[in-house]
């Protein structure tokens, strides 16, 4: 790079005095240009000022060279490009593992997205005719959700999270509300999808059970022979917050659809009691939730005087938990600050509970 020109030492003017013209006619640069330029001092005899320039040349360190990595970088790319300028023609995964191979040799998969780290798969995702699918059988044939987890081994949010946004996507288009479809195509090529057909692998689990930290511990309870100790008893053992396993699930009636198939019920029977059971359940969590609602709105009074509607509530001032900060008290959404905003306060973890 040419050094840097201080303008107290070389102003603009003064260098373009330094270059002596050339002729339009000549394309060669004139020897004047080319001699050092030497800045004047006190002891040099210098009969009237002349025009001085800087004493250090201009740079002539050539560009640095491309490295050898840049430029088989370059040399693959080149070769490559019209892999993955566009997406495959039918659903699929078009990531680097389809021309570069891991380290030691060895292939990759297609949910790879990055061939040096085969830990890290690509998960599925549900294709169009799977969200259909599931749409049409909780809203027009009526399913439980929980019978439709359990039949295409789907996750019960993930089913109710269809269904809402199906029905988003009905209303947009009866409001004629546009619709980014060509995206939504493209992005499912290039995704691995499940349609959730008959002899398809399990999309995922459904009914894992929650590991509570007190459970991870040893211990070791006295009991007689004689008793029966079950997995309420263990729970308990660990604590009086700990629930079983039986009441973590998900859906704990497919433990009881086993149960009746293994004392004789037909699969066909048990099946049928298992879907009879899950709307049951769903409709007494739905009806509680209503129930909640309408105690939560018994409890306001509102006044509408045109403008504005006032809303009160009672409260109880006195039930704000042991350190002033329970959820429902009044205070914690509005006006209390949290901990971490107070200097000195301690925010590394000091135990695991």
């Amino acid at each position: 790079m040419p050094p840097r020109i201080r303008s107290s030492s070389c102003q603009p003017q003064l260098l373009l005095a330094c270059i002596e013209p050339t002729p339009s006619s000549s394309l060669s640069i004139h020897t004047a240009a080319l001699a050092p330029l030497h800045r004047p001092t006190a002891s040099s005899p210098s009969s009237s000022p002349s025009p001085t320039c800087c004493s250090r040349p201009f740079s002539t360190t050539p560009a640095p060279q491309e490295t050898r990595l840049r430029r088989q970088f370059k040399n693959w790319a080149e070769s490559n490009k019209e892999v993955f300028r566009r997406p495959l023609a039918q659903p699929g995964t078009n990531y680097l593992g389809r021309v570069v191979t891991m380290s030691d040799g060895a292939k990759t998969t297609p949910a790879m997205p990055f061939p040096t780290n085969p830990h890290f798969q690509s998960q599925r995702v549900l294709s169009e005719r799977a969200r259909k699918l599931i749409w049409r059988e909780v809203m027009l044939q009526g399913t439980p959700i929980k019978a439709v987890s359990a039949k295409y081994f789907v996750d019960m949010r993930r089913v109710a999270a269809v269904v809402r946004m199906k029905e988003i996507e009905k209303k947009w288009e009866q409001e004629d509300k546009p619709l980014a479809r060509r995206y939504a195509r493209a992005m499912m090529r290039m995704l691995p999808a499940a349609d959730l057909a008959e002899g398809e692998v399990m999309f995922e689990s459904i009914n894992d059970v929650q590991v509570h930290s007190h459970t991870t511990q040893q211990l070791f309870v006295p009991t007689s022979e004689s008793r029966e100790f079950t997995r309420a008893d263990a729970a308990r053992a660990f604590g009086d917050r700990v629930l079983p396993p039986d009441d973590k699930l998900r859906i704990p009636e497919l433990v009881d659809m086993e149960k009746n198939i293994d004392a004789g019920m037909s699969k066909g029977e048990a099946r049928a009691e298992f879907v009879r059971a899950a709307g049951e359940s769903e409709r007494a969590f739905a009806e509680k939730h209503r129930a909640r609602l309408q105690a939560a709105e018994d409890r306001k009074l509102r006044v509408d005087t045109g403008r504005f509607e006032f809303r009160f509530e009672k409260i109880n001032s006195e039930a704000v938990g042991p350190a002033g900060r329970a959820r429902g008290a009044v205070g914690w959404r509005y006006g209390v600050p949290y901990s971490d905003r107070k200097r000195g306060e301690i925010k590394i973890p000091t135990s695991v509970e």
